[in-house]
C-alpha cells in the first residue's frame, strides 16, 4: 500500500473522483459517506473510524446510513479503475475532493488507511433530533473540541435533507452545491420557510460556546475555511497513524546535492586551515 506507486495511484484516483463528482453533482453524498465512515470512531476503545467498514452490509443498514449505498456504488466505479486503493482511503479522498470541487478549502490528504471487515455497533453517529449535549457526547468521544463541532457542522453548506433518510427535508442553503459559509449566515437569520434547520443545527446558535464560532464563521469565511480544513483532516485520520511520506525523486536528488555541498564546504575550510601559518612562541 505504501510507496511512490501507491501515492501516484492516489493522485490518479483524485482526478477520477473530480471528474465523477463534477459530472454527477454528487459532492454532498460523497462528503456524507466520508463523514459516516469516519464518525464512528471511539478514542477510548480505538474502534470504528475511517477504515472502509461502512461498505459492510450490516453497517450500511444502520438507520443513519440510509441512502449511502448510492455513494458506495459510485465509488465502485473509481475502485474498478484504481483497484489497489483501499476503500478506507477512497472514501476519505472522495470527501476531500467533494469539498474542493465545490469551492471549499484544500484539505491535506495522507493515504495509507487499511480496510476493516469489522463494523461498530449502531448508534455512534449524531442524531439530528437531539441537542447540544448530544453533539458534545458524540464528538468528544472522537476527541473533538467545540470548535471542531461547529466547523464540521459547516459541511451542511452542501446538500439537503431527505425525509426518507434523516426524517428532515430541504436544503440548508440557497446553493447546496457550493461550499461556503452561508450555512452559518442562514443559522443567524433564524427561521426560514425554505431552508432546513434541524434541532442539531439550532443547537449551534442556542449554546453560547457553539454560538461564538457560528458568529465568527458567518462573518469570516476565510476563518471558517481554515478551521474546517484542519477539523476535516482530523476527522479523516481518526485512529490512523499516517505513514512517513516516501521521498520523491527530486527530493532524493536535493538531498544528494545538499550532502555534496556540505562535503565541498568542509573540504574547502580544511584546506584553508592547513594553509594558515602556525604561530608558536619561537616565531614571535
Amino acid at each position: 500500500m505504501e510507496g511512490l506507486d501507491y501515492s501516484k495511484e492516489i493522485e490518479n484516483a483524485r482526478r477520477s473522483l473530480k471528474t465523477l463528482i463534477s459530472s454527477k453533482n454528487c459532492a454532498p453524498i460523497m462528503l456524507r459517506l466520508a463523514w459516516h465512515d469516519a464518525g464512528t470512531y471511539d478514542a477510548k476503545t480505538r474502534t470504528g473510524g475511517p477504515n472502509g467498514s461502512i461498505r459492510n452490509e450490516v453497517e450500511l443498514k444502520h438507520a443513519a446510513n440510509n441512502g449511502l449505498k448510492i455513494a458506495i456504488d459510485l465509488c465502485e466505479e473509481i475502485k474498478a479503475k484504481h483497484p489497489t486503493i483501499s476503500y478506507a482511503d477512497l472514501y476519505q479522498l472522495a470527501g476531500v475532493v467533494a469539498v474542493e470541487v465545490t469551492g471549499g478549502p484544500a484539505i491535506d490528504f495522507v493515504p495509507g488507511r487499511k480496510d476493516s471487515v469489522v463494523s461498530p455497533e449502531e448508534g455512534r453517529l449524531p442524531e439530528a433530533s437531539k441537542d447540544a449535549a448530544h453533539l458534545r457526547s458524540i464528538f468528544y468521544r472522537m476527541g473533538f473540541s467545540d470548535q471542531d463541532i461547529v466547523a464540521l457542522s459547516g459541511g451542511h453548506t452542501l446538500g439537503r435533507g431527505h425525509r426518507e433518510r434523516s426524517g428532515y427535508e430541504g436544503p440548508w442553503t440557497n446553493d447546496p452545491l457550493k461550499f461556503d459559509n452561508s450555512y452559518f449566515v442562514e443559522l443567524l437569520k433564524g427561521h426560514s420557510e425554505s431552508l432546513l434547520k434541524m434541532p442539531t443545527d439550532l443547537a449551534l446558535v442556542q449554546d453560547p460556546q457553539f454560538r461564538k464560532y457560528v458568529i465568527l464563521y458567518a462573518k469570516d469565511e476565510e476563518a471558517f475555511f481554515k478551521d474546517y480544513a484542519v477539523s476535516h483532516k482530523k476527522l479523516s485520520e481518526l485512529g490512523f497513524t499516517p505513514p512517513s511520506r516516501p521521498r520523491t525523486a527530486s527530493q532524493k536528488m536535493m538531498k544528494v546535492f545538499l550532502v555534496a555541498a556540505i562535503v565541498v564546504t568542509l573540504s574547502y575550510l580544511f584546506q584553508i586551515n592547513r594553509k594558515e601559518p602556525q604561530f608558536t612562541l619561537s616565531t614571535l
